[in-house]
């Protein structure tokens, strides 16, 4: 190992989006190695406004292993930290920095400390996969550092041993987590079936309705369930193959019927599994079938789906538009029944503003001028709901991971190794 032995820190700093599965993962058949029940189907969502960030350095001054979450220290002797580290430093390869004057061999990777600093732009905990993105980035930014030269299939096997989902999160577009088959699970990777740009009509609004940490753990609820619930066993087998055939086919003809369809009935039946579980799991609240009445009765009235809804491990709506008018017509909907609670709009609706424009919404004033919506004419009382929606996110289908070049966006200072 080259180089004055106190005074280098070596970084890398990457972005990792978040997925949302639309035929979902739920249940383990090996907790240890989290190898799922069955197959799943996830979106990428665009990294500009739901990702991790994170940031891996390496120097022979630190002492330990050490790890930052949002601004604050967590421990790192987790054994799905420790699995993703032991994965990477095993490929590490040789590196060599001229400008600092560094060289490091394969065999000196064993002996340097890592210092880690995360960051979620979007809510930790509360059922919108923060998990995912956080250990698809860890995965991602070490293997960069370690100069790792593995496949993307590869390093989601190593990612899917921090948090199953974060498999998915090493691609953008669309992504299948296949279960596979064999024991050490070598076969339960992710694939890839389209990129972000093959389905570009899309438009993704996300209604978080609760931010906080949710009261079951996806890992406590997917064990009880496993154990308890017998409309689990008859999803893994029996319904969802056939799901995942039917969805890869509506992603690849961007069939919006067919992907509405199934992505809501998935939801649905995710859901019953966990009322099935003993105890009965409660990761809904009033608020999620408010906004499921909604937009189950504005698909009707149309005949055709214009939405499609999702809910992972927690309250908070994702609703999938088939294009930028039905985006704005949605936006409308939620808006009305769901207004702010204080005058700032651009507070209440964040990521891709601009629908906003579109849809005529430049102030409270134009919220609360909106008229029901066409399909609730004197059907159900025009009840508003305002503070029971925390704010909105308008977004998109991304890409996958991406490293970052600009030092300005690392999180770790190149002086002292510790957070900035």
């Amino acid at each position: 190992m080259a180089g004055d032995l106190q005074s280098w820190v070596l970084m890398a700093t990457a972005r990792s989006p978040t997925n949302i599965a639309v035929i979902k993962y739920w249940g383990k058949r090996d907790e240890e190695l989290i190898l799922p029940v069955n197959d799943s189907v996830s979106v990428t969502l665009d990294p500009d406004h739901l990702s991790a960030t994170t940031t891996v350095a390496v120097s022979p001054s630190f002492e330990q292993d050490r790890m930052w979450l949002n601004g604050k220290e967590i421990s790192l002797s987790g054994g799905r930290f420790q699995n993703c580290l032991r994965e990477i430093r095993r490929r590490a390869r040789a590196v060599e920095d001229e400008k600092k004057g560094i060289r490091i061999q394969e065999e000196d990777w064993e002996k340097l400390h890592v210092h880690i600093a995360s960051f979620n732009n979007f809510p930790t905990a509360a059922g919108l996969a923060s998990s995912a993105a956080g250990f698809a980035c860890l995965v991602f930014t070490l293997a960069k550092l370690m100069n790792v030269n593995e496949d993307y299939g590869e390093l989601s096997s190593i990612a899917r041993q921090g948090s199953g989902s974060a498999c998915r999160s090493i691609y953008g577009g669309f992504v299948k987590w296949a279960m596979g088959n064999n024991a050490n699970g070598s076969d339960s990777i992710a694939i890839q079936l389209a990129y972000e740009t093959h389905w570009s009509d899309l438009v993704i609004v996300i209604a978080v309705v609760s931010s906080k940490q949710k009261e079951t753990s996806s890992t406590t609820g997917m064990r009880e369930s496993v154990e308890t619930s017998k409309l689990l066993e008859y999803r893994a087998k029996t319904v969802v193959p056939t799901r995942v055939s039917e969805m890869e086919e509506a992603i690849r003809s961007r069939d919006f019927a067919s992907f509405a369809r199934l992505t809501c009935a998935d939801s649905n039946q995710f859901h019953a599994v966990c009322l099935d579980t003993s105890p009965p799991i409660f990761y809904m609240n009033d608020t999620s079938h408010r906004i499921i009445n909604l937009v189950e009765r504005w698909n009707r009235s149309e005949g055709t789906p214009q939405v499609a809804y999702t809910f992972d491990a927690g309250p908070n709506a994702v609703l999938i538009a088939q294009n930028r008018k039905a985006a704005t017509l949605l936006l409308q909907r939620l808006l009305f029944y769901f207004p702010p609670q204080d005058n700032d709009l651009t507070s209440y609706v964040l990521g891709d503003k601009s629908i906003l424009n579109e849809a005529g919404l430049q102030s409270l004033e134009d919220v609360e001028a909106l008229p029901p919506p066409p399909e609730n004419k004197d059907k159900v009382p025009h009840k508003k709901f305002s503070g029971d929606v925390s704010y909105f996110i308008c977004t998109r289908i991304g890409s996958g991971p991406k490293l970052l070049t600009d030092e300005n966006q690392a999180l770790i200072s190149p002086v002292s190794g510790l957070p900035k």
